[in-house]
């Protein structure tokens, strides 16, 4: 029994194999990769790269994030379908190189000295001369000219005639070569320099990503790259004192740590701003030591101006808070008791706080940020007119004042938190340390969003006359004390009774009393929603009036109350508008999600400095492939490749000439060329004719 083949196999896999080469090798294959990578450049140019998710799904909306996001287009030079495209690339050129750089080069060496005397006449610019001297006579008289014009020739004698092969500009071909080759070399370089290296550690399995919350001292050593690791970028964040040689480079929702082989200390932060509150410029004055020769020396990073040592370059990347430690005042926003606690801590770390309620878990409130400087512009006022009753708590949107670049002033410190309930929903907290100047009013702003892609919106808390919250807070506990609104009722009574009526005193204190009781319940919506139910529409708007006055009057007697309860004597005139703004913020207060306010009462201000650590090896390949492209483009641009034949041969009457000449691309120059070359040939084998 004979075994038989199918003769399609070897030969099958071998031809598609050879076709799937072709094609991989083709210049059409190499240009379409290289228009993909262009149009992924130009979508990691438009879109902004590596930004917090919260950014982009504030931007694009969840479903366009989401797309995006499985699309990697936010960090589109790392993503695995943009290196496999580039690998493709290199081979892609690689072979072509390989499949035409020698043939290039061969024809780059040649002088094509074997052209018969029948094809010189198949070519469009061509001549023909006759000459009196003999054969050697003219081709010793067109070399000379030819060595004269550039041109490198050689000779090839048959029988009696001569050929003079020609050419000149030939290093033309090795514009292609190295324009082709700088793909290849610029390409590798950005392999290097991306995240193949150590992406290519996780996928073989010998490095896992950390996701969880860890110190770097619990990092396992599967989280740990070497270091001698060939190529890298990572972060680095220093605090003014410290000390770190470890870095971090994120991977997707992980991190990986990678030693360095030296110590960074931060000295010194330094930082100048504008006059808008934007930072000018930012160093670093840093202490390297090297663990290894114990050597120590100083030197300033700044932007532009990185440091480099054992192959690694450290730059100026950014600042932030490194550690400053805050002192808060604490203030109960719900009950009838009036009084103040003290909660303090580090940036960046946590605490529990008391929520003011009996039978309530405690909150866990996170130290997240502290602004020693707030330049926020006042040129454009907020304005006087009356506001819907939600407005209130959002009359200041995002910072502020309006952004307007003039009128700017420094409003002083800031400090963010978060206060996370028993349910781990967390909200976020801006409050201002000094009171601001709005609308005449002196006030405190206070800030709050319910997730981190939202503007903060912001309540603003009347200042007493010691610049303080203390008589505000007084009086929001006076609000809810019952006993309270009631002995305000009565004072308001006495002091509205007309002469002659003390049977209206009675009424005026119910009045005053369901006022305060009602606003005490709701705020201003409450009293809306009381006057929506009980008054005929068209009777809306007058009692409106009516009840509003009643209630301003009643506060103002509740204040006076509040002001005694803290040693302080019965108010004036409101001047400074302070009652007006105390029944907005009391009714927002109804708005607030939480049930403390914080503010800022001292602080130690630690700065911190955040650095890029990066060891890019392919960077060097990188110059070396612009270099040649450079040189490439100018060999194919302005190099030309000119060639010439002459055939010399002897008649009856002496010497016959034709000349031929050719060139890969036939321009103007070419044409004056070859009219020059063409006289001069005349000249010297003399009496042309044709």
């Amino acid at each position: 029994m004979n075994a038989s083949s199918s003769p399609s196999s070897p030969s099958g896999f071998r031809r598609g194999l050879d076709d799937f080469v072709d094609l991989i090798g083709s210049m059409r294959f190499a240009v379409s990769l290289l228009s993909f990578i262009c149009i992924a450049s130009v979508i990691g140019t438009v879109l902004q790269q590596g930004q917090a998710p919260s950014n982009y799904i504030n931007q694009f909306g969840p479903f366009w994030y989401e797309l995006f996001d499985m699309l990697q287009l936010y960090h589109v030079y790392n993503a695995w379908w943009f290196l496999v495209v580039m690998s493709f690339l290199v081979i892609s050129t690689s072979i072509c190189v390989v499949r035409n750089a020698p043939k290039m080069v061969r024809d780059m060496r040649t002088f094509r000295e074997h052209l018969r005397e029948s094809s010189l006449k198949s070519f469009p610019h061509r001549a023909e001369y006759s000459a009196t001297d003999d054969v050697p006579s003219v081709v010793e008289r067109l070399t000379a000219l030819l060595r004269a014009r550039g041109y490198k020739f050689r000779t090839r004698q048959d029988g009696d005639a001569v050929l003079i092969a020609a050419k000149a500009g030939s290093s033309n071909r090795l514009g292609y070569i190295f324009a082709h080759l700088s793909i290849v070399v610029i390409c590798i370089g950005g392999l290097l320099d991306s995240e193949l290296p150590v992406r290519a550690q996780i996928w073989v399995g010998a490095k896992e990503p950390v996701r969880e919350n860890m110190t770097i001292a619990d990092v396992p050593p599967t989280g740990r790259l070497a270091p001698g690791n060939p190529s890298f970028r990572a972060n680095m964040l220093v605090s003014e004192g410290g000390a770190s040689r470890n870095a971090i480079v994120l991977i997707g929702d992980g991190a990986l740590v990678q030693p360095l082989p030296f110590t960074l200390s931060l000295k010194k932060f330094v930082v100048e701003y504008y006059s808008t509150g934007m930072p000018r410029s930012f160093a670093s004055e840093v202490e390297v030591t090297d663990p290894d020769t114990g050597k120590t020396f100083a030197q300033t990073i700044k932007v532009n101006e990185p440091l480099r040592y054992k192959g690694m370059t450290v730059y100026q990347s950014s600042f932030n808070d490194g550690g400053s430690t805050v002192k808060l005042k604490g203030y109960p926003l719900r009950g009838g008791r009036e009084y103040t606690f003290d909660v303090g801590g580090k940036i960046g770390e946590s605490t529990q706080i008391d929520a003011g309620t009996a039978g309530t878990p405690p909150l866990n409130l996170e130290f997240s940020n502290l602004r020693p400087i707030n330049v926020e512009n006042f040129s454009g006022e907020i304005g006087n007119t009356p506001k819907a009753f939600s407005d209130h708590v959002a009359s200041v949107a995002g910072s502020a004042a309006r952004p307007i670049d003039k009128n700017l002033r420094n409003v002083g410190p800031s400090v963010e938190y978060r206060i996370r309930d028993a349910s781990g929903q967390a909200r976020e907290f801006h409050n201002y340390m000094l009171p601001i100047t709005l609308d005449g009013g002196s006030v405190f702003l206070t800030g709050m969003r319910s997730t981190p892609d939202e503007a903060y919106r912001y309540l603003r808390i009347p200042a007493d006359a010691k610049g303080s919250m203390e008589e505000f807070m007084a009086l929001r506990a006076a609000l809810e004390n019952p006993d309270m609104r009631g002995l305000a009722a009565r004072r308001f009574a006495l002091a509205n009774r007309p002469a002659g009526a003390d049977g209206l005193s009675s009424q005026l204190e119910s009045s005053a009393r369901r006022a305060l009781d009602t606003f005490a319940n709701g705020g201003l919506q409450a009293v809306a929603q009381f006057l929506q139910q009980n008054v005929a529409a068209d009777e809306q708007q007058r009692a409106a009036d009516v009840v509003i006055k009643l209630l301003g009057s009643a506060l103002a007697e509740l204040r006076n109350v509040a002001r005694e309860q803290i040693g302080l004597p019965a108010a004036g005139p409101d001047d400074g508008g302070f009652m007006q703004l105390s029944i907005a913020a009391l009714s927002d207060l109804f708005l607030y999600p939480a049930p403390v306010l914080l503010s800022l009462d001292d602080f130690e201000h630690v700065q911190a400095s955040v650095f890029q650590v990066s060891r890019t090896p392919g960077k060097n390949s990188v110059y070396i492939g612009c270099l040649m492209l450079i040189l490439g483009v100018f060999a194919m641009f302005y190099i030309r490749e000119r060639r010439v034949w002459i055939w010399v041969k002897p008649e009856a009457a002496g010497t016959h000439a034709a000349m031929a000449m050719s060139s890969a691309r036939r321009t103007l120059d070419f044409e004056r060329e070859f009219e020059r070359l063409r006289e001069e040939v005349g000249v010297q084998t003399q009496n042309s004719r044709g």
